[in-house]
């Protein structure tokens, strides 16, 4: 069988270990669209709750119940003696010794292809929980060979073994996967145990709070996927609020929250609009008005309601269950950084940076203890719990760049005594590569007539290809300068 990996386009870190991106190197597409696919059915598969909600939310019966390793979400590919890993993100791997593992145990068992999921993780020499943070530490960019010998994959799942889907099977699923892998210590089945809903609460209790584990997952064919882990908490610094609307008029609706990053800029990163009583939600409110400050930047709540920004200075602990970077198609959260301007006494709007997201916020109280700076409310409270790309960037490198102008062309006619005039201006933005909020190039029409009802009209074309772009232009010239218009 033809291989579907293309290894000219992998890129050599050190020995036999390889990484690409699939879009380069794995020849059938379709590949990574099931991996994404795949990433997305168990997100809408899995509940997260915290011990205390599982208490009374996970049905009576017998479950799988597995210690939840804190890994990238990972699919290990395998075709006629050849293994390789996909993440979401589209990220190739290639060559490390689990590959290598995983390839010799699937030949063996006679397997000819198979789409497996699992994590991704690093085994710590030091014997400690491996973190998310390590395994994009040592897989990007690992130190030696012990590093890469270091990566393990624990499989929670088959998608495919020549052509049989086990993934609604769980229980043959893991069976499979013992019989396969059996107890090697790279590639193998993460560590599951069968028992009921007491169980459950039993190992929560010798998993995560004896060894520290990051959680635990509990699978039933019937019941669903429930994902259990303890809740964090954090210190953030809110920079705006929202009033309650109707009956709630006079009470807090939501608080916006920040971190603050290394250089003393703020980033946003969630809203809190839980865990406060109405007595609280009425006298903080009356706290936070007398604080509104102006701003040039905007964000709206769940009720399409504009956050009013106030000074910095207030910070509040907030509990949350989870804290991810990416999303389930592997690219990363991108939120606003914004900067406090103490002469103007207002907030401006920088670009976007990857942080997270923060699911199922919730407010604990004020921290009257601590104010909004570096060392307070520092992003490392959240890089220590996942990877955070461009985590060191400061706001002197987020500076874009200028754009550059293609083609300018303004035209005038005169009508009734009237002068109309039509300018069509092409640019490259130059920014598309430093960020995603710009498109490569844009093309702008101003149209101007006084005798209308409207005199000024306008109307944009965005595009990432330059021929495409100036094919616009030409078509617009045909469009808008025609009889009558003079080119000035």
């Amino acid at each position: 069988m033809k291989s579907i990996l293309n290894k000219e386009k992998l890129i050599q870190l050190l020995g036999d270990y390889y990484v690409g991106k699939a879009a380069d190197c794995i020849l059938d597409p379709d590949i990574l669209r099931q991996v994404r696919m795949r990433r997305r059915q168990l997100g809408r598969m899995m509940m997260a709750l915290d011990r205390d909600k599982a208490k009374y939310r996970i049905p009576a019966g017998d479950y799988f119940i597995s210690r939840k390793i804190d890994g990238e979400f990972t699919c290990l590919v395998y075709r006629d003696g050849e293994a390789f890993t996909v993440n979401p993100g589209g990220t190739v791997r290639m060559g490390a010794e689990f590959h290598k593992r995983a390839a010799k145990h699937l030949k063996k068992a006679g397997v000819k292809s198979a789409l497996i999921g699992g994590e991704l993780y690093v085994n710590r020499p030091d014997g400690k929980r491996a973190w998310v943070h390590d395994v994009v530490r040592v897989a990007r960019k690992p130190e030696d060979e012990d590093a890469v010998d270091s990566l393990g994959f624990g499989i929670f799942n088959i998608y495919d073994l020549d052509g049989k889907d086990y993934s609604m099977h769980y229980a043959d699923a893991i069976q499979k996967v013992q019989e396969i892998f059996g107890k090697d210590g790279l590639v193998h089945s993460v560590e599951t145990v069968v028992g009921d809903e007491k169980e459950i609460f039993k190992l929560f209790s010798k998993w995560v709070d004896e060894e520290d584990a990051e959680g635990v997952v509990v699978r039933s064919d019937t019941a669903g996927v429930f994902k259990i882990k303890p809740r964090h908490t954090l210190d953030l610094a809110v920079v705006g609020f929202t009033e309650g609307i109707d009956d709630r008029s006079g009470m807090l609706h939501s608080m916006l929250l920040a971190v603050v990053r290394s250089d003393g800029s703020f980033q946003i990163v969630s809203r809190v609009g839980g865990g406060f009583s109405d007595d609280q939600r009425i006298e903080i409110l009356k706290l936070l008005n007398p604080q509104v400050v102006e701003s040039e930047y905007a964000e709206v709540n769940s009720d399409r309601v504009a956050y009013q920004m106030i000074k910095p200075g207030l910070v509040i602990e907030i509990s949350c269950l989870d804290i991810i970077s990416r999303t389930s198609h592997g690219s990363t959260i991108d939120r606003m950084i914004i900067e406090w301007d103490e002469d103007k006494k207002h907030w401006e709007g920088i670009r976007r940076l990857p942080l997270c997201s923060i699911i199922s916020p919730q407010f604990l109280r004020i921290r009257d203890d601590k104010t909004a700076n570096a060392d307070d409310v520092k992003i490392s409270q959240l890089s220590d719990i996942t990877e955070i790309p461009d985590l060191e960037r400061v706001a002197d490198d987020l500076i874009l760049p200028l754009s550059t102008v293609i083609e300018r062309v303004v035209a005038t006619k005169t009508l009734k005594e009237a002068t109309m005039v039509r300018k069509l201006l092409l640019w490259k933005t130059n920014k598309e590569e430093a960020s995603r909020d710009h498109p490569a190039y844009v093309l702008h029409l101003t149209n101007y007539s006084p005798n209308r009802k409207e005199p000024l009209q306008h109307e944009i074309r965005v595009s990432s290809s330059e021929e495409q772009i100036k094919m616009l232009m030409e078509n617009w010239k045909e469009k808008y300068i025609v009889g009558g218009w003079v080119i000035v």
